[in-house]
């Protein structure tokens, strides 16, 4: 572990703090979702994530999640609510009307289980 420099401030000496330089793909919707959660609500652990160079990480993992159970949740509902190919050929703006429907509702398990959790 390296030695901690210090700045002269007028009279003080002021630890010489920085974040290392990261190289980062920008976020998904989720990991913004998540991001603005942390910033808003769970202060202490964002910063400690921001800190220690961990909150890209944790958000990207975060967004990774939530694709994942948006395919699995769309899929079942799909199953489910019979919405196939078929029904997509021969009533468009009823199967787009379901799956809006099945993607709202799939959003709103994930709003609850990933991001605000």
């Amino acid at each position: 572990m390296s030695e901690l420099q210090y700045q002269r401030e007028g009279d003080y000496q002021i630890p010489a703090l920085s974040l290392p330089e990261q190289m980062n793909p920008p976020l998904g919707k989720y990991g913004r979702m998540r991001q603005s959660y942390l910033k808003e609500h769970r202060e202490i652990l964002y910063n400690q994530l921001l800190v220690n160079g961990q909150l890209y990480k944790h958000l990207a993992q975060t967004d990774r999640s939530a694709q994942e159970r948006l395919l699995i949740l769309m899929q079942q509902g799909m199953k489910k609510e019979g919405l196939t190919e078929t029904l997509k050929a021969k009533d468009p703006l009823r199967w787009t009307g379901l799956m809006n429907s099945l993607k709202a509702q799939a959003e709103e398990v994930i709003l609850q289980e990933l991001i605000t959790s």
